[in-house]
């Protein structure tokens, strides 16, 4: 059993899994300062000074905070938004690697099965007429 512990932590999917969730909680975290520190208090001043972050409903004795579920979402919004964007990129990049495959130059012959070139009118191995010929 350790020894298939160790196999399955040592299989690459794993070690980039665990690098990638390293590398997302500090995106997270850039991306926490950008919305607290910079679009928020933007959207606070549009909307005539208005503090998500402030905003609770009081029942009793219990304090529902909305405001902070507000900000989760637009949280959220902007990650996914950077995300799509970085896929999008990614994407686009991958499309322009891939090229499309050469152009046959050449067919076989449907009689005796040699390659000929793609324009030829006849096989010059088995002399047979072709019906599909280019022009």
């Amino acid at each position: 059993m350790l020894k298939e512990f160790r196999e399955f932590i040592n299989r690459g999917n794993v070690i980039d899994l665990a690098v990638a969730v390293i590398l997302g909680t500090a995106f997270n975290a850039i991306v926490s300062s950008l919305v607290d520190d910079l679009i928020m208090p933007l959207i606070g001043i549009i909307l005539g000074g208005l503090d998500f972050s402030g905003m609770a409903l009081h029942v009793g004795n219990a304090s529902l905070t909305y405001g902070n579920l507000i900000q989760a979402i637009i949280n959220f919004l902007i990650i996914a938004a950077v995300l799509f964007f970085i896929v999008r990129g990614y994407n686009r990049l991958a499309e322009q690697k891939e090229e499309a495959p050469p152009e046959p130059s050449s067919k076989p012959c449907p009689y005796c099965a040699t390659d000929i070139p793609i324009a030829a009118t006849r096989c010059p191995h088995c002399t047979s007429q072709l019906e599909n010929a280019v022009a």
